[in-house]
């Protein structure tokens, strides 16, 4: 049985994904339960949905900021769903609620999610996302991505 220690860690990405960005989503997911942080995330599908599977098959706790009006909107491994109705607006509360954050893939909404985070000084891993971006740690493997993310909690 995992022991949360309410550290939260955000695992931002695409909605949609194949299934390489799928796996390292899930295993990256997966170690961050087992290590007992809450694993917060969008709620949705894709790279959300894959590091959420991952972690509940691990024994944690997910956290969705959905950017809808209903709860039917998370993915089935959001264990505890926060409804927003705010949309892309949803991000800041997301960014706001986690202590660090591993970018894994992603597009335009993950794109604004980590400038959101170096706004708000929120350590920033990067794990086949956008590159060259400063303040960025970038990582190549999901064991690197969780070691990296625990090593900068506050």
């Amino acid at each position: 049985m995992v022991t949360l220690t309410n550290r939260r860690i955000g695992i931002i990405g695409a909605g949609l994904c194949d299934d390489d960005i799928r796996q390292l989503a899930e295993e990256t997911g997966r170690m961050v339960a087992e290590r007992g942080a809450i694993l917060y995330c969008g709620g949705l599908g894709g790279v959300m949905e894959a590091a959420a599977k991952g972690a509940v098959e691990a024994g944690g706790t997910t956290v969705g900021i959905l950017p809808g009006a209903k709860v039917s909107d998370a993915n089935p491994f959001i264990t505890v769903p926060v409804v927003t109705g705010m949309s892309h607006a949803r991000n800041v509360i997301l960014v706001r609620s986690c202590e660090v954050l591993i970018a894994i893939s992603g597009s335009h909404g993950t794109l604004s999610e980590i400038a959101l985070a170096l706004k708000m000084w929120k350590p920033v891993i990067g794990l086949k996302t956008w590159q060259h971006l400063p303040d960025i740690h970038y990582v190549s493997t999901t064991r690197e991505a969780v070691d990296k993310a625990f090593e900068l909690l506050p």
